[in-house]
């Protein structure tokens, strides 16, 4: 007999621009695509309205999307179901009266699994820290159990996103198709698409680009990104300033796309410049090059796991100066990688991660384990 669907109840905070709100929707779609139920919480649920359309409507089959405010609604959790599965994502700390209220619910039963689902990164302390557990010790649920679920890329960790219909997407994707639809003018130019933060290098990039042999289009997301390229370009020193300026970068300005959208953007590109924790596994599952900044950190710690990053796919010497020039880690000028080398590694290193189990398998594998003990 297969097993039961599980209740989850998701918590996020947006920090990041969207972010981490980007890979709790991802997680809970593919949940509700297992047939598992999934509610929610989220402090600002707005940008499901262009990421995920329909999402605040209860579109979405077995999703929920329910408010997180400050002070929390105690009153809202009197007519929900017990939950199997509390995931605390990126370090949030749930409600007390949600606690209070789990702890009451559970007093004639088990207690739901509780994860602190974590930020990706190929650092070495991912493997160590995967799956252990970390006694609560105070509070209303003082004696139970949370445990760190590290994603990761490699056997002992906790995996990749990956939807079970993404490959079958992807072969059936027509990239002049989508280009069209979009209203990008395509030449068979290269096409490269630009979701970042502001690196350092943005300016002396663009002049690069505007200065190679191949011509190149520029897509450009929406957001920072946009504002980025626009201050890159209308400096006073910049010979980009103006259009009729450019000789063989073009630039479209792309508006803001659903996860399915952004995908397809991936799919369409030679070169995916890429940002932050969401955006880089979706370039990996692309399989082009890709560039990758991670957010800033004030203590330094985005540089270790930028490296250790690198280091895990394998990256050619150039790939990483481009890299470390990129997000201001030196001062180097940029060098002009091998992007097609490069796009052949980018590819053996999204086989090596397709030959393993993905995060929501490993995931209900894990609360699985939990639940028999």
């Amino acid at each position: 007999m297969p097993a039961p669907p599980l209740t989850w109840d998701l918590f996020c905070r947006v920090i990041d621009n969207h972010g981490d709100l980007g890979v709790c929707w991802r997680l809970a779609r593919e949940l509700a695509a297992r047939g598992h139920g999934v509610r929610l919480w989220v402090d600002d649920a707005s940008a499901l309205t262009w990421m995920a359309p329909g999402a605040l409507q209860g579109a979405w089959p077995g999703v929920q999307v329910l408010p997180w405010g400050e002070p929390f609604d105690a009153g809202a959790l009197g007519g929900l179901a017990r939950a199997d599965v509390w995931v605390e994502a990126f370090g949030c700390e749930l409600p007390p009266a949600f606690v209070v209220h789990g702890v009451r619910a559970a007093a004639s039963g088990r207690p739901p699994v509780w994860l602190n689902l974590e930020y990706l990164s190929a650092e070495p302390y991912v493997a160590r820290m995967h799956g252990l557990p970390s006694p609560v010790l105070h509070g209303p649920a003082a004696g139970w159990t949370k445990w760190f679920y590290y994603p990761g890329l490699t056997e002992p960790t906790g995996g990749l996103l990956r939807e079970a219909d993404l490959p079958a997407r992807q072969q059936a994707f027509d990239r002049a198709a989508w280009l069209a639809a979009q209203g990008v003018p395509w030449q068979g130019e290269r096409l490269i698409s630009l979701f970042c933060y502001e690196p350092a290098a943005l300016a002396a990039w663009l002049a690069q680009l505007d200065a190679a042999p191949r011509a190149t289009r520029l897509l450009v997301t929406a957001g920072r990104a946009a504002q980025a390229v626009r201050v890159a370009l209308g400096h006073e020193t910049s010979r980009l300033r103006l259009p009729g300026a450019r000789k063989q970068l073009s630039i479209s300005y792309l508006p803001h796309l659903p996860q399915t959208g952004y995908d397809e953007l991936l799919w369409a590109c030679d070169v995916n410049v890429v940002r932050g924790e969401d955006s880089l596994v979706r370039a990996l599952w692309a399989g082009c090059a890709l560039v990758w900044q991670p957010y800033v950190q004030d203590d330094g710690a985005h540089r270790a796991k930028l490296e250790a990053m690198l280091e895990a796919l394998a990256a050619p010497p150039d790939v990483r100066a481009f890299h470390r020039a990129w997000s201001g880690h030196d001062a180097a000028s940029l060098p002009v990688p091998d992007w097609a080398a490069w796009a052949e590694g980018v590819q053996a290193a999204r086989a090596r991660l397709q030959a393993q189990a993905d995060l929501v398998t490993r995931l209900i594998g894990f609360v699985r384990q939990k639940t028999l003990k």
